[in-house]
This record gives C-alpha cells, sequence and structure tokens, in this order.
C-alpha cells in the first residue's frame, strides 16, 4: 500500500496515517523526519543536506528528491508507506512519479482530504481561548494568524497537486471534516477499492 496524503494543516492527515501505520505496519514519512535522520546517518546526502541547512539555506528538491528515493529502499518500506508532505510541489511529484518508475513501484492512491479553512481557523481561535482560560500558554505559532499564513502558502505551491494528481487519474478527494472515525472509513473503503481492482488485474 503506497498513499499520499494531501490537504492543508489541520486537515487531519498525520491523524489518519497514524491509524494506517498502526494497522498494516507502514511506514508514515514526512519530509522532516526523512531529512534529520538523513543528516544524522552521515550518508552522502545528508551531508549535502546538512551543510545547506547549517547554512540557513533550504534543501534543494534534488535533495529531498534523493532523500525520499533511498528512503523508500528500506526494508520497513516493503509492504508500502504513507507520504506525508512530500511532495509539495509538481516538480517534485513528476521526480517521484519517474523514481517510482525506476523501482518498479506503483503508488495506490492520492488522498486529497478537503476541508472548510474558516472552520479551521474557527477551530484555531477556540483551542487558543480554551488554553487561555485554563491558564495556558499558547504557542506563538498556534494562532489564527499564522495559521491563514500557512494555509494561504499551502494553496499556493500544494494544491496544485491535487489538479496534477487529478489529470494522472490517481486523485481521491474525501470529506475531511467529518468524525475522525467517518474518514478512516472512506479511505479504507478507497484501499479496498485499490485492493479489489490490482487483485483483479493480477487475475487477467
Amino acid at each position: 500500500m503506497r498513499l499520499i496524503f494531501l490537504g492543508p494543516p489541520g486537515a487531519g492527515k498525520g491523524t489518519q496515517a497514524k491509524r494506517l501505520t498502526d494497522k498494516y505496519g507502514i511506514p508514515q514519512l514526512s519530509t522532516g523526519d526523512m531529512l534529520r535522520a538523513a543528516v544524522s546517518d552521515g550518508s552522502e546526502i545528508g551531508k549535502r543536506a546538512k551543510e545547506v541547512m547549517d547554512a540557513g539555506g533550504l534543501v534543494s528538491d534534488d535533495i529531498v528528491n534523493q532523500i525520499v528515493s533511498e528512503r523508500i529502499e528500506q526494508a520497513d518500506c516493503a509492504k508500502g508507506f504513507i507520504l506525508d508532505g512530500y511532495p509539495r510541489t509538481v516538480p517534485q511529484a513528476k521526480a517521484l512519479g519517474e523514481n517510482l518508475r525506476d523501482k518498479g513501484i506503483d503508488l495506490d492512491a492520492v488522498i486529497e482530504l478537503k476541508v472548510d479553512e474558516e472552520a479551521l481557523v474557527r477551530r484555531i481561535e477556540n483551542r487558543v481561548a480554551e488554553t487561555v482560560a485554563a491558564g495556558g500558554t499558547v504557542r506563538s505559532d498556534d494562532n489564527p494568524e499564522s495559521f491563514r499564513k500557512r494555509l494561504s502558502e499551502y494553496r499556493e505551491k500544494t494544491a496544485p497537486l491535487s489538479e496534477y494528481y487529478q489529470g494522472q487519474g490517481d486523485l481521491v478527494v474525501l470529506d475531511g471534516m467529518a468524525h475522525v472515525d467517518v474518514v478512516t472509513a472512506a479511505i479504507e473503503r478507497v484501499l479496498e477499492k485499490e485492493r479489489d481492482s490490482a487483485s483483479s488485474v493480477a487475475h487477467n
């Protein structure tokens, strides 16, 4: 099972990915974790990434693509993986597609969790209000203004991925505002459909 999760911050991708990881024993791969692992392993590509990060620069697509390529070859990805936060852009998606083709691997689905952005902002406002009322401290980046900025960045850079994967015939859009269990059940149905179609292809 090889999946990509798309959706803005707060859409619930992490929650759903963890449920699938627990159920199927496949890793959830996030760009940040993969970068940190490559740097701490001291691999050739990890050293290149570390140089850029130490200099305060942004790690290039080439480096990120190679780190992902090497990560999905590791033993724990043999049964599949969930990509969360990668690809972020259409060029990264194209590079990933080439990478997977070279390895003889197919994506099972690209699942986008569609959400009502204003409802998400209200959730953040309520959470901040509850934290303050309880005498807690609100993290500097956990406020409606920062969240709106992240949503805007997502729309500009990452949202075009929906169109790209729609064109590839891989995109499945689900209602991310539904109850967590309802979303999990919808994802399970998508995976079941993919398994059925894969098994019918194998028998033909």
